[in-house]
């Protein structure tokens, strides 16, 4: 039997913007098998969409929330509560213009 599948919400707050966060972020996310896009906002915070399993996802989550890129400085990371979602709308994790 396959694993459940959630899609969840996110933006992060701080410096994240001109520090390779996006990058960093798709990087991180790829590695964890997550699927799902992030891009810069007009007001400064990177936000995005994540795809997958719980446990891969709360890894990502917690990275979002205290790493982010050597040069970020993460002063909050708000999440909508996950969804339970039947497949894959993303085929993969992708940085948005």
């Amino acid at each position: 039997m396959s694993s459940k599948l959630f899609i969840c919400d996110f933006e992060v707050f701080g410096i994240v913007q001109g520090v390779f966060f996006r990058k960093f972020t798709q990087k991180q996310a790829s590695s964890l098998g997550l699927r799902g896009w992030c891009m810069n906002t007009h007001d400064g915070t990177v936000k995005g969409q994540l795809e997958g399993e719980e446990k891969p996802m709360n890894e990502m989550k917690h990275w979002l929330q205290t790493k982010g890129s050597p040069s970020s400085r993460i002063d909050k990371a708000v999440f909508s509560v996950p969804k339970e979602i039947t497949s894959y709308s993303f085929k993969d994790f992708s940085v948005r213009r």
